[in-house]
């Protein structure tokens, strides 16, 4: 299967932009979409083959209202609701939407698999599900597998921002406390908000070191106050090239 790949990846990052693509979001979402599937019957209490031709249509309108469904369910239902039949109705919420809801997994777990910024576990996870090929590897997967080995992957990632000689204080504050508290989550919000503003701290203290000496010249002063006001993209900036570009104007 894995020849087809490359071929199939182009195919599912050219539908990217129609489709319900996987990001956590989404993997919260399609869980949402199977308890849909699942609770469609007992919300009448009635099983699928005893259910009316009004309650099949009700239920598969669930299904098709649910924001989380993706395009081969959506096209699906849609079919079984053209139909019009209880036996077209009933095989949806029997089997088709199951297949269905394996064929937008298969495009979201691409998609993943295409994401630059995917780390080795991610990578091996989802290659581990297409390889697996079934709606539950699939649907798994996106649920949890995802969630585990992108942790997995952002640990390898912290580890790595506490190795690098140049994290202040304040950067190894906060990634330790990310270590600490061990869930994916925590790992995460470290690495998408948290590194960023503790560097920014780590990066205020150097420029006050700056500003402290009584020796730089005015435009360096002048340059170091503007950035310690500023976002910690204008404090880093500074610190790698304005401050050297200063130093040139004196």
């Amino acid at each position: 299967m894995r020849q087809h790949r490359v071929a199939l990846l182009v195919t599912a990052t050219a539908l990217a932009p129609a489709l319900l693509l996987a990001t956590p979001a989404f993997a919260t979402g399609a869980a949402a979409t199977t308890a849909t599937a699942t609770t469609a019957a007992a919300a009448t209490d009635t099983p699928v083959d005893d259910m009316s031709l009004d309650d099949l249509r009700v239920a598969v309108a669930r299904i098709l209202g649910d924001k989380a469904s993706g395009k081969a369910v959506v096209r699906e239902a849609n079919k079984a609701l053209d139909a019009g039949t209880a036996d077209a109705l009933r095989a949806f919420l029997k089997t088709g939407f199951r297949l269905a809801q394996a064929e937008d997994d298969r495009v979201a777990v691409f998609r993943i698999l295409g994401d630059k910024t995917s780390g080795k576990a991610v990578v091996r996870e989802a290659n581990k599900a297409l390889d697996a090929n079934t709606p539950e590897a699939l649907r798994a997967f996106l649920e949890t597998g995802f969630r585990l080995a992108r942790a997995e992957d952002d640990r390898v990632a912290i580890a790595r921002i506490l190795g690098d000689k140049t994290s202040g204080k304040a950067v190894v504050r906060e990634a330790n406390k990310a270590l600490d508290a061990n869930t994916p989550e925590a790992l995460r919000a470290f690495l998408e908000t948290g590194f960023r503003l503790a560097r920014a701290e780590d990066d205020r203290v150097a420029v006050a070191r700056i500003l402290a000496d009584p020796k730089i010249s005015k435009t360096l002063r002048a340059a170091a106050q503007k950035a310690i006001n500023g976002t910690p993209e204008e404090l880093r900036y500074f610190l790698e090239v304005g401050q050297y570009e200063a130093k040139v104007k004196r």
